[in-house]
């Protein structure tokens, strides 16, 4: 037996890749953990051979070379050897050389310092992302199995996946990663390595101790990176960087030893840090009935707290009925010179629970709903739930699997229906609850289901109708099949994965994953000669349904093919060569299999060329109409046998990567089939024709526009939809399969239209039978379809079936055809557009005038939401807020598979590491407001939502300050309007307040959300917060006549601003409106509305007092305000009040300042204001700068500053910062500057030297002005 040699460290790689290489062998070598005899070889690794003489080889490369040989490991020919070589040199020159500097110090086995090993690791870095980049498209680095090349590499890798590589750095290599962790799991290195830990953080580590001496394992360690022969004797030169490393060595150790020590001393207790003050929890406790109002007479809370504000309103809005259209009116049918406003909600899925999206739908409609009723018109937002077919369905069946171990087939069709009723009676109002928290206004007692009575006869009824007017026919065509659900399903939930190159995905029913994203060439014969054609496919196994080979018309390489024939290798079929223009001669080898069975663009050719239509799948994906061996294999297995049996006939070509998408059902998770089975379709020609239509002659319109293209096309080039689905949840489709017991009448086939018939009975059925085949009642027999209707048919009649329709009701008089649709512009095909269409055909009627399209909600990193990545967040819990635990308790409990489960996990900790404070209803709505800008995609962070927060707050202690300046006894006006007594601040703010209703109202009109959250928030926050108040407050503190008389009319003003302030707010806010509306005193209270809710909208006509010329003058103010507090922070009078001086070009601009004396003082903290005219004298000691073209700005700071102090603090700092500059500089001139440094860091390092030069040329003329006045 041969004897191998190798080194007792556990970490000494170059030993281990020969005992690894060693396990491939059918005879392994010994293994002996000592040197190997002196006449043999002088180091470790050595293999002696046995029978040879006592022949040996050293050296790592050599060793393992040989052992993997034996193993079939070095490459199946010598294109792969040559491959396996180079990966060797990379493995031992690029790859060892920086892992072992940067892991060894870790591991104590020499001194490097720490730039050294800084340096190391960022070349590690470097040298892993050229290998990641590789290893895209890859499983193994040669080849198609684990070769010496993955052995050698991987080893190489292995120490810092052990000892350096952090979490964040494997997701940043996730391809060698993979690779990796696929490599040290095969049972051949497991047996050596047994189960890698992977480094959580880089520090240093006590290795395993060795069988052999410390001596002996550093020894085999320090030589792995210089090779294994002794070398030369050592220069000077090298024993002196020797005896230095032994140095750091020592100190090393010293260093360690302290740690240690440090460690076993008792701890000294720290000093507690200052906790971070939480938000503040104020709960509403005052008992209030359900639907009773909640209590506004006692003292508001110190601070805004969402759950007290929010507490007892939504029920006691619902119970007076304020979301009815009847309020106020006798009926709904009473006129209203307002008009009338309808809108219904897009239905979410019974099984759901709301996501920010559905958040986002309902914050927009809400808040039009809101504005609409307070506008005063006739207003239903119109409440449903969607029965969601396939998604109750597989919720139902997992749930009875899982309790009972019954599959739906067990129960029987009638009981399974039943079972699932019984779950959504019980569980189907958690979304009816959800939208209740989010504020949303809607009619709860027109609510409705999909399943109901009321909407399912309106089902069957529009389907009869169509039916019987041939616009739904019968029909075998493919479709989108999920073997797993054993049922078609829509183009929506089939999502598209796309892939780069080779990938191997989860199936579900196959314990190894399936490999995709490769393109298999093979040929087939021409029949008669020795010639072939090659063809390639990236789904091999359907070439058993192969009934032609197309090529195009024009190829001049096939013309000599025409009216010839392949042989199909597996079977004795003959299959035409077609010549079509479908195919891409550039493409390949411009010769394309056809499979009309099971291929969209194939069935099309079948169908021109009439070719045979060959179905080789059943409905659970299993192989039928196939010759042996493949007859009965499930279709993933029958593609590595297909691809063999070529191989093995010689009729393999090549197989290679190919980027490409492939079908993934949304639901099961399987890989979508297209697949014949008799359908029922809808012709969409004339309907679709008509759709387009209503849009180009304004009749329809949609917002925003650039949707219109989209539109169009789809419109334009609509295809038939299939509306069967194999379910038993759902609308089973009225229709009825006719057998005639009469042998004068042929019998029929399940496609044929001719024997189907549809009725709202099986009674109306046979007589609609009986009439068509002219024979007795009794003659015949009915099948129904067992199928049922896709669920997006009976959404597409939803805002007429709600009313009731086909019956005449009130409500459909009324509100159809309704005003608006709003909703996510990702549904505008599947949804809108068959509303549109199918309201046209049954009503002759759009269904509604306008469609506005918003956004996508995504994570504040752009992505879209998903569950695997852990970003999909309920907007409960952003109301509420949830602790990071919460969240990750919420993955558990989901169907993400571990490994998702743990992406979520990561995804989670970097994204909320704190979990999600408290913002409230209103704050999230705002938030989702303001982020709508027309068709762009929302990257929505939860900070900002916390920054509404905030802003709530400053709303609430603005109306708990306004309330106590307004005093008990105050009474407001009767009206709304200008004195002419107002001074400068309240003639400016009454004239923001009108901008902000003006901005308000056009945004409302034209969908326009930021522009009305952006109006509304800098009206109350910047204008009325920040200036008004602060302004008034030297007002209110005056006693004499005049002075009271002044106060009086800020009072009233200051009213008006809070009461329209939260008007305007209270679509988007209802909650904390509503609050602070209810302590206001009303301008009439016998006939006042008892909710802001119902109060009227402020209107452009009734607040008309914008004035551009006082604006203008507010403006000028706000700028010499703004330049004062700009001086008093550069000089840090934070505390100190001191005299201002303003220079005034002209009269003019002296009697502005003059006349804004009072408010410039009271708004920039100063002592007093002076107005200096012409050549005014300025006292000396004052800083100066410019405030406007009008106005020169003299801050005094003579006496109230130690100017030594000053200019010695100052000169330190204008020495850092020359200091900073120079090193700044000398960066940014090396030569390999522009070159080697990236393009951000090189902006962010101008961006430096130009804050700095800034900052600089202030502190310098501020040291010049301190000078002058010493």
């Amino acid at each position: 037996m041969d004897t191998l040699y190798i080194s007792p460290h556990p970490d000494d790689f170059r030993s281990l890749l020969p005992l690894i290489a060693a396990e491939y062998c059918r005879s392994p070598p010994r293994p002996v953990h000592e040197d190997p005899p002196a006449d043999v070889a002088r180091s470790r690794p050595a293999l002696v051979l046995a029978g040879a003489c006592g022949t040996a080889l050293t050296g790592s490369s050599a060793v393992s070379w040989y052992l993997a040989a034996a193993g079939k490991r070095t490459g199946s020919d010598k294109k792969q050897e040559s491959q396996v070589w180079q990966w060797l040199s990379f493995a031992d020159n690029e790859l060892t050389p920086v892992a072992c500097a940067l892991t060894f110090p870790l591991l104590g086995v020499m001194g490097v310092d720490k730039k050294l090993q800084l340096s190391s690791r960022a070349e590690l870095l470097r040298v892993l992302k050229v290998l990641d980049k590789t290893l895209e498209t890859r499983t193994f680095l040669v080849g198609e199995a684990v070769t010496l090349a993955d052995m050698a590499v991987s080893l190489a890798a292995l120490l810092p996946f052990k000892y350096a590589l952090e979490p964040v750095d494997r997701k940043s290599l996730m391809n060698v990663s993979r690779w990796f962790n696929t490599c040290v799991n095969q049972p051949q290195f497991l047996k050596v390595l047994g189960k890698i830990s992977l480094c959580e953080k880089m520090v240093p580590v006590t290795p395993k101790p060795a069988p052999a001496s410390n001596a002996s394992a550093n020894s085999d360690a320090s030589t792995a990176t210089s090779g294994n022969e002794p070398g030369p004797p050592k220069t000077e030169a090298q024993l002196k960087k020797e005896a230095k490393k032994r140095e750091k060595m020592e100190k090393f150790q010293q260093k360690k030893e302290i740690e240690e020590k440090k460690k076993l001393q008792p701890q000294t207790e720290k000093k507690a840090k200052p906790e971070k003050k939480e938000l503040d929890v104020i709960t509403y406790n005052i008992p209030t009935p359900p639907g009773e109002k909640k209590d506004v007479l006692s003292a508001l809370p110190d601070s805004y707290c969402p759950q007290y504000v929010e507490a007892a309103w939504y029920p006691w809005w619902e119970k007076q009925g304020f979301f009815k259209p009847e309020y106020g009116r006798k009926n709904v049918s009473e006129p209203n010179s307002h008009g009338v406003f309808m809108m219904c909600i897009p239905p979410p899925n019974v099984t759901g629970s709301l996501h920010l999206g559905h958040a986002l739908t309902n914050a927009i409609q809400d808040s039009l709903t809101r504005w609409h009723r307070m506008r005063g018109e006739t207003t239903l937002w119109n409440p449903g739930c969607d029965h969601a077919g396939i998604a109750t369905q597989v919720v139902v069946e997992k749930k009875l699997m899982r309790e009972k171990q019954m599959s739906r087939h067990d129960l029987g069709r009638e009981n399974f229906i039943q079972e699932v009723w019984n779950w959504k009676n019980e569980k189907g109002d958690r979304i009816y609850h959800q939208l209740r928290k989010l504020g949303s206004s809607l009619d709860w007692d027109r609510a409705c289901f999909t399943m109901d009575t009321k909407l399912s006869y309106a089902v069957q009824e529009a389907f009869i109708r169509m039916h019987e007017e041939g616009v739904i026919y019968r029909s075998k065509r493919l479709v989108n099949w999920s073997c797993t659900l054993n049922s078609a399903i829509s183009d929506i939930e089939v999502d598209k994965k796309e892939l780069t190159g080779r990938t191997l995905l989860p199936v579900p029913g196959y314990k190894e994953k399936v490999e995709f994203g490769v393109l298999v060439s093979f040929s087939y014969k021409i029949e008669g000669s020795d010639e072939e054609v090659v063809v390639a496919t990236t789904r091999i196994e359907t070439m058993l349904g192969d009934t032609a080979v197309a090529v195009h018309p024009k190829d001049s390489r096939y013309q000599h093919l025409r009216g010839k024939m392949v042989i199909h290798p597996f079977c004795d079929r003959k299959m035409p060569v077609v010549f079509d223009d479908f195919v891409d001669m550039n493409f390949g080898t411009g010769a394309v299999k056809i499979t009309p069975a099971h291929d969209h663009n194939d069935y099309e050719v079948g169908e021109r060329h009439k070719l045979p239509f060959i179905n080789i799948l059943d409905d659970n994906g299993v192989l039928i109409n196939v010759p042996p061996p493949f007859l009965g294999m499930k279709r993933f297995e029958a593609r590595k046998a297909v691809l063999q049996a070529l191989k093995d006939r010689g009729q393999f070509k090549e197989i290679k990567d190919n980027p490409m998408v492939v079908p993934v059902c949304s639901r099961s998770k399987d890989i979508v089939e297209p697949l014949m089975k008799p359908q029922w379709y809808v012709d969409c020609g004339e309907m679709g024709k008509q759709a387009a239509d209503v849009v180009r002659n304004g009749e329809l319109k949609i917002i925003p526009d650039h949707h219109l293209k989209t539109w169009f096309n789809w419109m334009d080039n609509i295809r038939d939809w299939c509306i069967s689905r194999q379910l038993w949840w759902g609308h089973r489709i009225p229709a009825y399969f006719v057998t005639v017991n009469d042998p004068s009448v042929k019998p029929g086939e399940d496609v044929d239209g001719h024997y189907w018939v549809s009725g709202r009975s099986e009674e109306e059925a046979r007589e609609k039978a009986t009439k068509r085949f002219n024979v007795t009642a009794d003659k015949i027999s009915l099948r129904q379809d067992e199928d049922v209707l896709d669920t997006w048919f009976s959404s597409g009649i939803f805002p007429f079936s709600i009313f009731g329709w086909p019956n005449e009701s009130e409500d459909l008089r009324v509100f159809y055809p309704g005003t608006l649709l709003e909703t996510g512009h990702d549904i505008l095909f599947f949804w809108v557009a068959r509303m549109v269409m199918m309201g046209l055909k049954l009503t002759g009627k759009l269904p509604f005038k306008e469609v506005y399209l918003h956004a996508v909600v995504r994570d504040a990193h752009g992505r879209k939401m998903s569950k695997s990545l852990g970003n999909v967040i309920d907007p409960l819990d952003v109301i509420t807020g949830i602790s990071l635990e919460g969240l990750q308790d919420q993955l558990t409990d989901s169907n993400l598979d571990t490994l998702e489960i743990e992406k979520a996990i990561q995804g989670q900790k970097s994204d909320y590491p704190n979990g999600i404070p408290e913002c409230g209803t209103d704050a999230l709505r705002f938030a989702l407001c303001a982020y709508t800008g027309q068709g762009r995609d929302i990257n929505l962070d939860v900070n900002r939502i916390l920054g509404y927060r905030h802003f709530c707050n400053k709303l609430w202690n603005a109306v708990k300050f306004a309330m106590r300046t307004l005093g008990e006894a105050f009474v407001p006006w009767e009206k709304a309007q200008l004195c002419g007594s107002e001074n400068a601040s309240d003639r400016w703010i009454l004239s923001r307040l009108c901008a902000a209703v003006a901005l308000c109202d056009s945004g409302f009109k034209a969908y326009d959300f930021p522009a009305i959250t952006t109006a509304t928030y800098n009206f109350w926050l910047y204008e009325l917060c920040d200036v008004y108040l602060e302004s008034i407050k030297p007002v209110m503190g005056k006693t004499d006549p005049e002075g009271q008389k002044q106060a009086d009319i800020c009072r009233q003003t200051l009213y008006t601003c809070l009461e329209v302030g939260l008007r305007l707010l209270s679509p988007f806010m209802p909650f904390v409106t509503e609050e602070l509306f209810q302590r206001l005193p009303r301008r009439q209270p016998q006939d006042s509305p008892p909710s802001i809710s119902v109060t009227p909208y402020p209107d452009t006509s009734e607040f008309c007092w914008h004035s551009e010329e006082v604006d203008r003058q507010m403006e000028f103010v706000m700028s010499v305000v703004r330049t004062i507090r700009s001086l008093r922070a550069d000089y840090n009078l934070t505390k100190t009040r001191a005299d201002c001086y303003l220079q005034c070009i002209d009269a003019d601009t002296a009697d502005l300042v003059q006349k804004n004396n009072l408010q410039i003082q009271t708004l920039s903290y100063s002592q007093a204001i002076h107005t200096i005219t012409g050549d005014g004298t300025i006292p000396q000691g004052c800083a100066v700068a410019i405030a406007s073209d009008r106005c020169t700005v003299h801050l005094m700071l003579k006496g109230l500053i130690d100017l030594e102090k000053e200019v010695t603090k100052l000169t330190a700092k204008r020495g850092e910062l020359e200091k900073l500059m120079e090193k700044l500089k000398e960066k940014m001139a090396k030569n390999d500057y522009k070159e080697k440094v990236p393009v951000k860091v090189q902006e962010a390092d101008a961006e430096k030297l130009r804050q700095n030069e800034t900052e600089l040329q202030k502190v310098k003329e501020a040291i010049e002005n301190f000078r002058k006045m010493m």
